[in-house]
């Protein structure tokens, strides 16, 4: 096999890979009610502390006007609420409110028991090998 076609093999097998496994990360969460993109940008604030929403849709990699609808959204959830900025009056700051920080415990919580599940059924050199595995995706998924 040539070493193009190798790399097509890697590519398809890694995307197959990340989409399974996406899939039955999404099969964790709490409940359907907030969708993936809601729950990245709550995961996010939860991480990274409050921040306006053009920051937020930044480090989501989204337009603006997406992240306006998604805040919208999780405002009226109640797991988000939006402040004035101190300093700069045409912006907002977005901060999870108690409910919003309760619902990413929560859907983190499950996730993670899963992962550490599976995580548990591996070997200590394929847990290795997936740490640098995880290193090199994070850094894939951070160019544009």
């Amino acid at each position: 096999m040539s070493e193009a076609a190798d790399e097509r093999s890697l590519a398809s097998r890694l995307r197959l890979a990340v989409v399974r496994l996406n899939r039955r990360l999404r099969a964790q969460r709490a409940d359907n009610e907030v969708s993936l993109t809601q729950i990245s940008a709550l995961s996010s604030l939860y991480k990274c502390g409050p921040m306006t929403p053009g920051q937020l849709a930044a480090r989501e990699g989204v337009q603006p006007p997406s992240m306006t609808r998604v805040i919208a959204a999780l405002e009226g959830l109640e797991y988000v609420e939006r402040s004035p900025h101190p300093t700069d009056g045409r912006q907002a700051i977005v901060t999870l409110t108690k409910e919003g920080q309760d619902y990413v415990r929560t859907t983190i919580s499950r996730r993670e028991m899963w992962l550490d599940q599976r995580l548990a059924e591996l070997t200590d050199e394929e847990r290795r090998v997936l740490s640098k595995a995880a290193e090199i995706i994070e850094r894939m998924a951070r160019h544009n």
